[in-house]
């Protein structure tokens, strides 16, 4: 997974024929597999063929994310989801993140919805030379000295905000999220939640030992939210 992370690409078109039974299967194995970044939070990953709402994709499959609703679960949701992003470009299948779309039909549990992804052959380029990310500079997300920002600086976030920052320091990563436009908070502050637990999977794909949590002396870091801290 780890050269996945420095290729990887968020697919928008698709060839629309269905899975084999032994790739489905894989998917559905590997969706039972995914390590969550909090245990104790409830949640569940269902495979869809139809979504509807806004920015729509149209995908032969879709993965529709639940989650009770406490503190940590849309990190933990973006965490799981990039499993499954990462494991889809690694199959040969493409996916992308829908921050607009939601449920079509009968819902398959009690908790509530949060997002869903895409996903399905790719009718483009799987991959890319690592040339091709458009991404801030790591002088512009993080300060201090860690191998590992570079993979949280190459995952994908809603509208390619980045909209997060990492203090390294004594071998530990504070994470912090950009406190977003009061006006526009109520959409963009669940968006980078997520976005927050997708960085934090691309950092434990490159961590050794990987633990996250609250600390209480941190550095203050103006305008952010501090969101926890790499062990």
């Amino acid at each position: 997974m780890k050269d996945i992370i420095f290729s990887r690409r968020s697919i928008r078109k698709y060839n629309q024929s269905l899975l084999d039974t032994a790739l489905l299967e894989a998917v559905e194995n590997q969706i039972a597999k995914v390590r969550p970044l909090y245990p104790d939070i409830r949640c569940s990953v269902n495979i869809v063929r139809k979504t509807k709402g806004l920015f729509g994709i149209k995908a032969p499959y879709y993965l529709l994310f639940h989650s009770e609703e406490k503190e940590g679960s849309l990190e933990n949701i973006g965490f799981i989801g990039q499993q499954m992003d990462l494991f889809f470009s690694a199959s040969g299948l493409g996916s992308c993140w829908l921050g607009g779309s939601k449920p079509e039909g009968k819902e398959f549990t009690a908790l509530p919805f949060v997002i869903c992804m895409a996903f399905g052959k790719p009718a483009e380029p799987l991959h890319r030379d690592f040339s091709e990310f458009k991404r801030k500079s790591l002088a512009d997300i993080s300060e201090g000295t860690d191998v590992r920002l570079e993979a949280a600086r190459l995952a994908p976030s809603a509208m390619n905000a980045q909209n997060w920052y990492f203090i390294a320091e004594n071998k530990k990563i504070h994470c912090y999220r950009i406190n977003t436009n009061p006006l526009l908070g109520f959409i963009y502050n669940k968006l980078h939640s997520i976005d927050m637990g997708i960085a934090l999977c691309h950092i434990a794909e490159e961590s050794e030992n990987f633990r996250f949590e609250k600390e209480v002396d941190v550095p203050y870091r103006k305008g952010c939210i501090y969101m926890g801290t790499v062990i």
